[in-house]
């Protein structure tokens, strides 16, 4: 494994576990189209029926999936909050932009009018839905 590939390597090994307590770290990639992630939103959900405690946001002007410096902070933010499991997409979930703050409420985001199209989130849901019972 090169060494550029360990931290994004060891979330994603995380989130295939599943469910295993909290606190919880979710990740989402956006970008303009299907292919380059120019941001990442990490938060972290310390229990359940309890909203995100942090959120962080992480910007790339190339892909942020394979961004070793993002990928590296990513990593540290999560095992702050001494992470139980992660649930991330296993793509690129939409728009970068905020509706009702980058563009108006209700309209396509004009600088990305790839997803006007394009039913959202792309992909599966890597961690399962369901808790398990302890």
């Amino acid at each position: 494994m090169a060494l550029d590939d360990r931290f994004a390597k060891a979330l994603l090994k995380k989130a295939r576990r599943g469910f295993a307590g909290y606190p919880v770290a979710t990740v989402a990639y956006y970008g303009p189209d299907d292919r380059r992630a120019s941001k990442v939103a990490v938060s972290i959900i310390l229990s359940k029926n309890e909203d995100a405690t942090e959120l962080r946001r992480w910007f790339s002007a190339r892909d942020a999936r394979r961004d070793t410096a993002i990928q590296r902070a990513i990593f540290e933010f999560v095992r702050g909050y001494d992470v139980q499991s992660v649930a991330m997409g296993d793509g690129i979930m939409g728009c970068p932009h905020e509706e009702g703050i980058d563009y108006p409420d209700g309209e396509v985001c004009p600088q990305c009018p790839f997803w006007a199209n394009h039913e959202r989130p792309i992909g599966k849901i890597v961690m399962p839905r369901r808790e398990s019972t302890p």
